[in-house]
C-alpha cells in the first residue's frame, strides 16, 4: 500500500485548532480544502494528523502529489499526475487509458470501495483536483488560497493561520532553553508565525549557542523592517537573507547555484556537475536549516534526491540573479544541460537498446545498473529534464535540445506523459530546423506522430509524417523513411486497413535491411499486419527467419512468440501456438514485462480450450489472477472459466 505522505518533524506546536477541524471535515466530506500562506505548516499538517489519530482512519494507502513538480507555465499535467497514483496503487502502465478522462474515470475504478487518502499539495485552480477525486476515500486539497469553487463542489475548508507569538516562543526556548521571555518573543514576532522562518531562524541559535538571544535577534533584523507588506514570500525572506549571510562559502555558492538552475529537484550527481563544490557539507547546512528538504524519501533509504522549499527557491532564484553575473550562471547551466545530455543518452540505450540514434554514443560507463534503474531516473527528471528543455531552447542550445528529445522517447514510450511528450517535441522539431538537422526533424516529427495517434489524434500525427516525407529527399539514411512508413502503417492497422499497412510495413522492412534489431521490428509489425490480412502462412515463414538470427537475450523474440503463436492459431496449427506462446509468457514474466504477459497468457489460455487442455487453460486463468494482483487491480480480460 502506497504511503507516501511527507514524513513528520519531531518538533509541533499550536495546531490544535486545525487537527480537530481535520477530524470534522472528514467526518462531513470526502472532500477537504486546507488553505494557509506558503510555508505557514499545511504539509506538514497532513502527516502530523494521521500520527495524533487513534488509528490510521485510511488503511488503503495514502497518496500524495505536489502539483509545483509539473507545472508548467501555469497549467498542470494532471493526466501524468493520475497516472502516477495508478501506478503507485499497482496498476500496469502499459494497460493505462491515454487520455486525462480516461484515466480519471480508472483512477475512481480503481479506488471505488477503499478507504485512501489523497493528498493534492500547491494546488492554484479547482479544475487542477476535479479529476483526482477518488472512487473511495478522502481528497485532500492544500492551496496557498481559498479555493471558493471547491466548496461549491461541497468541500469542507480548514483555514492554516501563522503561529501566534506564544507557539513561537514555545519553539524558540525549545531550541534555547534559558530564552528570555522578551527577546523569544521578539524573535518571535521577526518571523511572522512562520514556521519555516522560526526553523531557519533556530539554526542561528543551535549554531550560536553562546552568543545571547538578544544579540542573535538583533543579527536577525531587530527593527522587523523586513516583514515588508504581509506578503507570504516577502515575509520570510528577511530571515532567509540573515541565515544566507551565516553560512560558510561553500554553502552560500551552493545555495546561489540551485537559485540559477532550472527544475525543482536536484541531486548530488547533477549539483557536481554544474560545479557544486563541498557538496555534501553544504547540502547538510541547508537540511539543517530546513531550506533544503529530502524529495519523496524511501523508507528504510537514505534519500538521494532534495528541494528547495517554492518560496526559498524564489528566494535562491532572486539572489542568484543579482549576485551571481550572467556569464557564471551561464556556465553552470551548459555543464547542467552536458550532464542531462550524457546520463539522458545512457539511459535511452539501456531502455531501448540496439535501436537507431543519430547522436553520438555516450562516453564512459552507464551510471545505471540497468534498464528498470535508468527508466525510473528518466521519471524521477522528468519535470526537470522538461525545465532544462525550455532553458536550452531559449539559449538556442539547438543540438542538446535535439539530443534530449531524442533520448526522452525511451521515457515517453514507457509512461505515455502526453503533455510533456507534444512540448519537448516541439522544442526539439524548432531546435533540428535551426541546427539545421533534416534527419533529426523527420526522427522527432515521427516521435511526435506517436503521441498524437495515442491519443487518437491521427489527423495530427498524419500531418506530421507528411512534414517529415518533405525532407527524404535531404537525408540518405533509408531508416529514416522506414520510421516514418512504420508509423502510417501502425495508423493503417489501427484504423483496420490491414493491406496498407502491410504494403507500409513491407517498405520499412527494405528500409532497414542490414540493421538486425529494425530488421526485427519491422518483421513484427509487419507479421501483425500479415494476420490481420488473412495470410498467416507468410507472417510463420517470416517470423521463423527472424527467429533464427535473433539473440537468445532480444526483448524481441518476447513480442515475435506472440504474434508467432496468433499466427499459427489462425493456422490451425495449436500445438506449435501454445509452445510459443509458453515461451513468450515466460519471457515477458522474466522481464516484468506484465502487459506482454497478458497478451502471452490470454493466448495461451484460448489455445489451451481449443485443444481441450483443461489443465493448462485454468493455469493461465490463476496466473492471469495473479497478474491482476501484482497489477494492482482486478485480472486482465480474457477467456472466463
Amino acid at each position: 500500500m502506497p504511503r507516501q505522505l511527507p514524513p513528520r518533524i519531531g518538533l509541533f506546536v499550536n495546531r490544535t485548532r486545525e487537527l480537530i477541524e481535520l477530524t470534522h471535515a472528514m467526518e462531513a466530506s470526502r472532500l477537504i480544502s486546507v488553505s494557509g500562506l506558503g510555508g505557514v505548516g499545511k504539509t506538514q499538517l497532513v502527516p502530523q494528523w494521521i500520527a495524533a489519530l487513534e488509528r490510521d482512519p485510511f488503511p488503503d494507502g495514502h497518496l500524495y502529489a505536489d502539483l509545483t513538480d509539473g507545472r508548467r507555465d501555469g497549467s498542470v499535467d494532471v493526466a501524468a499526475v493520475l497516472r502516477d497514483f495508478l501506478l503507485a496503487l499497482g496498476e500496469d502502465n502499459d494497460r493505462l487509458p491515454s487520455t486525462l478522462n480516461g484515466l480519471s474515470r480508472e483512477f475512481r475504478s480503481v479506488t471505488a470501495g477503499l478507504r485512501l487518502l489523497v493528498v493534492v499539495d500547491n494546488v492554484q485552480h479547482a479544475p487542477e483536483v476535479r479529476p483526482l477525486v477518488p472512487g473511495g476515500g478522502h481528497l485532500l486539497v492544500l492551496s496557498r488560497r481559498r479555493l471558493p469553487s471547491l466548496e461549491i463542489d461541497g468541500a469542507t475548508c480548514v483555514t492554516v493561520d501563522p503561529l501566534d507569538e506564544q507557539a513561537g516562543v514555545e519553539l524558540i526556548r525549545h531550541w534555547r532553553h534559558t530564552a528570555a521571555p522578551e527577546a523569544a518573543a521578539h524573535l518571535s514576532r521577526l518571523c511572522g508565525g512562520s514556521p519555516l522562518a522560526l526553523r531557519a531562524a533556530g539554526r542561528q541559535l543551535l549554531e550560536r549557542s553562546h552568543v545571547p538571544l538578544e544579540d542573535v535577534v538583533r543579527d536577525l533584523g531587530g527593527d522587523s523592517d523586513w516583514l515588508r507588506g504581509g506578503d507570504d514570500e516577502e515575509s520570510t525572506w528577511g530571515v532567509f537573507d540573515r541565515v544566507l549571510s551565516g553560512f560558510p562559502d561553500h554553502t552560500r555558492a551552493l545555495y546561489l547555484l540551485l537559485g540559477s538552475l532550472p527544475g525543482t529537484t536536484f541531486t548530488a550527481t547533477a549539483a557536481r556537475a554544474a560545479g557544486a563544490e563541498r557538496f555534501d557539507e553544504a547540502l547538510a547546512d541547508l537540511l539543517a536549516t530546513h531550506l533544503a528538504v529530502a524529495h519523496r524519501p524511501t523508507a528504510g533509504q537514505e534519500p538521494d534526491r532534495f528541494r528547495l522549499h517554492d518560496v526559498v527557491r524564489a528566494h535562491a532564484r532572486a539572489h542568484a540573479e543579482s549576485a551571481v553575473p550572467e556569464e557564471r550562471r551561464t556556465a553552470a547551466l551548459r555543464q547542467l544541460v552536458a550532464h542531462y545530455v550524457e546520463f539522458t543518452t545512457h539511459a535511452d540505450r539501456l531502455v531501448l537498446g540496439g535501436r537507431q540514434r543519430l547522436q553520438p554514443a555516450p562516453s564512459g560507463n552507464t551510471p545505471f545498473a540497468d534498464s528498470a534503474e535508468a527508466l525510473a531516473w528518466l521519471d524521477a527528471e522528468r519535470a526537470n529534464l522538461l525545465e532544462l528543455l525550455r532553458t536550452a531552447a531559449a539559449h538556442d542550445w539547438h543540438d542538446p535540445v535535439w539530443q534530449l528529445c531524442e533520448s526522452l522517447w525511451a521515457l515517453y514510450h514507457s509512461r505515455k506523459y502526453y503533455t510533456d511528450w507534444i512540448e519537448s517535441h516541439r522544442l526539439g522539431v524548432t531546435a533540428a530546423q535551426w541546427a539545421p538537422r533534416p534527419d533529426v526533424e523527420i526522427r522527432l516529427r515521427n516521435q511526435l506522430a506517436r503521441a498524437h495517434m495515442d491519443l487518437d489524434e491521427d489527423g495530427e500525427a498524419h500531418a506530421e509524417l507528411d512534414r517529415a516525407e518533405e525532407l527524404f529527399g535531404l537525408v540518405a539514411e533509408a531508416w529514416l523513411h522506414g520510421v516514418i512508413w512504420e508509423t502510417r502503417g501502425l495508423l493503417s492497422l489501427k484504423q483496420g486497413d490491414a493491406e496498407t499497412a502491410v504494403d507500409l510495413f513491407t517498405r520499412a522492412l527494405r528500409a532497414n535491411k542490414g540493421d538486425r534489431h529494425g530488421v526485427a521490428v519491422q518483421s513484427y509489425n509487419l507479421a501483425q499486419a500479415l494476420v490481420a490480412a488473412g495470410r498467416p502462412r507468410r507472417a510463420v515463414d517470416l517470423l521463423d527467419s527472424v527467429l533464427a538470427g535473433t539473440p537468445e537475450d532480444d526483448a524481441m523474440r518476447m513480442r515475435i512468440g506472440i504474434v508467432l503463436g496468433r499466427a499459427h492459431q489462425a493456422l490451425g496449427a495449436y500445438e506449435r501456438a501454445v509452445e510459443v506462446a509458453i515461451d513468450a509468457a515466460v519471457r515477458a514474466h522474466g522481464r516484468k514485462q506484465y502487459a506482454k504477459l497478458n497478451q502471452a497468457l490470454v493466448l495461451t489460455a484460448e489455445l489451451a480450450d481449443q485443444v481441450s487442455d483443461s489443465p493448462l487453460r485454468q493455469a493461465c486463468l490463476d496466473k492471469l489472477a495473479e497478474l491482476g494482483s501484482v497489477a494492482g487491480g482486478a485480472a486482465p480480460d480474457g477467456p472466463q472459466p
